[in-house]
């Protein structure tokens, strides 16, 4: 490997540290809070970086980065000319380089947020998935490699797992993922050896598996007269022994190394042939920091067709004072270590980041890197144009969940644009939560085709024809690889220039399960719509494993979305149309929906049918909500706030009032989200349209509240602030049980004979 390589390694090294370094040893902390950083992990991974991003890499290739190692990748973008000198003081400051990559936030190129253990390794599977079929059906060109570096305490993880085997992973030959394999994790030194067993789970999974394990001066040692057993006593000892080895003087790996065991004498007398020098240089000398040894493995990764990981030795903490100690993770140089670290490396520590001499070696490899790397700006085609109605009569009796299935049939005949752009993901439940229909009009994307051997069966509903012309993926059952799949896929508007519309749904009680994943695709750009479906205790026969509780809150707290929670089928089509129309886009937004299968009277909220009415209450249930029945003669002595399924209990309710003479104005919600969202911007505190507080909620109208939903009760307490009025927010605030829909209301007290109770309470 040529000179100049390894100088840009070294300076790679000298740069990540002394961000860090920076960051807490010279930057004033007003706070006295720790910044933190990560100056052991990210010294692991300095030579695979160097590697790949110097002598491997192409312009279209997508890297994710282990979280810990975001100071590599920040060094390396600003030897490439891709960051300015002046972040590089700025690590974890208010606008700075944030504390691990950023697609969104930080001032250089990311191809991928991590930062969440697990998550970021997976993304490269579902942007991969998402990237083929943006390119099978809309003559994008292919993104190149997908590639993750990873740390090996990362495999600990469940999302890698539920992720690697999915069936459609092992066709995804642009995936190559790299694990730095330096055996800590954050509290201790990986137990015992668990390579081996790992990477055999990686192979039945499909994978071709590389493992770059000892350097070229170790290999040779292991030519020598007591070479085997030199080989020997490294692979059988565990990890922790390893450790020691590292931290130990040359008089003490001498005592320590040849070890008790079989051919103990023959490796007493090839340590005797090593100078101290060589000793440290030979324990140290692993094949994660071989430049060599690492960009053949990469090349050998793009000769196979199959999904590859390589999987590099390496020690944590190389070339520091902290090398190879147990409590590394989050320990930081001292000025007099970094200022001997400077020393060893060439650096200056006065003059910090000093950028290679102009013409140097260096300074063309540089170049040279940063024009083969260098990428087009993507211009993201406009979102299709979203109709306000696509024509429906909702009428009869008929759940939100059937009102879900039937919109893609009727989004296809009035906006067929739109629905081209449509792709809908479901974990095994594309049936059951109504896409049958969807399934077969548009069919389901696999990236090889697949023969339905049920085609000519006239008893199947559902044909599951998979092409790479389909519109629907359909995915294990795992609800950590449908939302991570449902960021990527809302994130090709900004890396492939071309927006999807994608839609997952997921059984409601299961969004809790798929929580940070979700919050952390959206976190990193993903815009999407997530459907809960069924929802509450209203699914009463399948028991309390299968009724959602909390979701209301999470949709009303989750940044980057809107949550929904519509009770008619008018009101879910205008709401998924407008929920549609803020995909794909700069400042975009995605949507969570919350659905049931009970079937509703749509008569109770049937939509006026003068244009004007009709409009007003349009732009009402947008805004979160509308006025369904009023008071007549006069203000009410009494409002009800109801959301989502439990609307027909409120209906009766208010009847029953009316009919004791006791005025009362009725509410319907279709998002508690947007209506908070109104009540802090009346408040000087956001930047929402509050006026919908003003005609769903007028002051002059201001009474008590009762407000009930399938949900916690506390979703919707924030109501009693928006004319500061007593309030009896109803609920499910326990775990729920079997039983018949009208037994459950009633037990949990959401039924309308407690809403009545709640009402006249307030009243006395």
């Amino acid at each position: 490997m040529s000179a100049e390589l390894e100088s840009i390694e070294r300076r790679v090294l000298w740069l990540a540290t002394s961000i860090v370094h920076h960051a807490n040893k010279v930057r004033e902390t007003r706070s006295g809070v720790k910044v933190g950083g990560h100056q052991a992990s990210s010294a692991s991974m300095v030579a695979i970086m160097t590697a790949l991003w110097f002598e491997h890499l192409n312009a279209a290739d997508r890297v994710s980065v282990k979280p810990h190692a975001a100071p590599v990748l920040h060094a390396i973008n600003y030897l490439l000319g891709n960051l300015d000198p002046a972040y590089l003081t700025e690590l974890r400051a208010y606008e700075g380089l944030q504390s691990y990559p950023s697609r969104i936030k930080d001032p250089d190129p990311v191809d991928f947020s991590t930062g969440s253990v697990g998550i970021g390794a997976t993304a490269t599977i579902w942007s991969a998935i998402a990237t083929r079929y943006v390119a099978d059906h809309f003559e994008a060109p292919r993104a190149g490699r997908e590639i993750a570096l990873i740390g090996d305490a990362e495999l600990d993880e469940g999302a890698i797992w539920e992720a690697l085997v999915d069936p459609m992973v092992p066709a995804l030959g642009e995936l190559m993922w790299v694990v730095d394999l330096n055996r800590q994790s954050l509290d201790r030194i990986v137990p015992d050896i668990a390579a081996g067993r790992i990477r055999s789970m990686f192979e039945a999974a499909g994978w071709q598996t590389i493992t770059v394990k000892y350097g070229r001066f170790l290999r040779e040692l292991f030519g020598r007269k007591g070479g085997e057993a030199l080989r020997r006593r490294i692979d059988g000892m565990p990890n922790e022994e390893y450790q020691r080895l590292l931290r130990g003087s040359a008089e003490e790996l001498r005592e320590r190394l040849p070890g008790t065991g079989r051919g103990r004498r023959d490796l007493e007398k090839l340590v005797a042939e090593l100078d101290d020098v060589e000793l440290a240089r030979a324990i140290r000398d692993l094949g994660g920091h071989d430049l060599v040894d690492l960009v053949e493995a990469f090349r050998a990764c793009d000769a196979d067709e199959r999904p590859s990981v390589v999987f590099a030795y390496t020690i944590k903490a190389r070339g520091l004072a902290t090398e190879g100690h147990p409590a590394n993770h989050s320990a930081l140089l001292t000025v007099e270590e970094w200022e001997g670290l400077a020393t060893d490396l060439g650096a200056d520590a006065a003059d910090p980041w000093a950028p290679f001499s102009a013409g140097s070696p260096e300074a063309r490899l540089c170049q040279a890197t940063a024009e083969r790397l260098r990428r087009d700006p993507v211009e993201p085609a406009p979102p299709p144009a979203i109709p306000a109605e696509v024509g429906r009569d909702h009428r009869g009796k008929a759940s939100t969940q059937q009102a879900f299935g039937r919109f893609f049939v009727d989004l296809g005949h009035k906006a067929p644009e739109a629905a081209a752009s449509v792709v809908t993901v479901s974990p095994d439940v594309g049936t059951s939560t109504n896409l049958g229909g969807w399934i077969n009009h548009a069919g389901i994307w696999n990236p090889r085709e697949r023969l339905d051997w049920f085609a000519d069966d006239t008893n199947t509903l559902v044909r599951w024809r998979e092409d790479q012309q389909g519109r629907h993926i359909e995915l294990g059952i795992a609800e950590l690889n449908l939302v991570g799949l449902l960021g990527e896929l809302g994130a090709t508007w900004s890396r492939d220039g071309r927006p999807l519309l994608p839609i997952g749904t997921i059984y409601d009680p299961f969004v809790n399960r798929a929580l940070e994943p979700w919050s952390f695709g959206i976190y990193a750009g993903g815009q999407s719509i997530l459907v809960g479906t069924p929802s509450g205790v209203t699914l009463a026969p399948e028991g309390g494993a299968h009724q959602s509780i909390s979701t209301p809150s999470v949709g009303i707290g989750q940044p980057g979305c809107v949550a929904w929670e519509p009770a008619f089928g008018q009101d879910l089509e205008w709401a998924l149309l407008d929920a549609l129309g803020r995909l794909g886009r700069p400042g975009g937004e995605s949507a969570y929906f919350r659905l049931s299968t009970r079937p509703v009277d749509q008569s109770l909220a049937a939509a006026p049918e003068d244009a004007k009415a009709r409009e007003l209450r349009r732009r009402d249930a947008l805004g979160g909500g509308y006025l369904l029945r009023a008071a007549i003669g006069g203000p009410p002595a009494v409002t009800l706030a109801a959301m989502g399924v439990s609307v027909p209990e409120a209906c009766a309710a208010h009847d029953e009032l009316s009919a004791g003479g006791i005025a009362a104005d009725l509410v319907v919600l279709t998002s508690a989200d947007l209506v908070f969202r109104a009540l802090r911007a009346r408040q000087g505190l956001g930047d929402a349209d509050a006026r919908v507080l003003d005609r769903i909620f007028p002051q002059e109208r201001a009474a008590p509240l009762v407000s009930v939903l399938d949900g916690h009760p506390h979703a919707l307490a924030f109501l009693a602030a928006v004319n500061d009025t007593p309030i009896a927010p109803l609920g499910v605030d326990d775990f729920g049980q079997s039983g018949d829909v009208e037994d459950l209301y009633r037990h949990f007290g959401i039924d309308a004979e407690t809403i009545v109770g709640a009402a006249v309470d307030l009243l006395n």
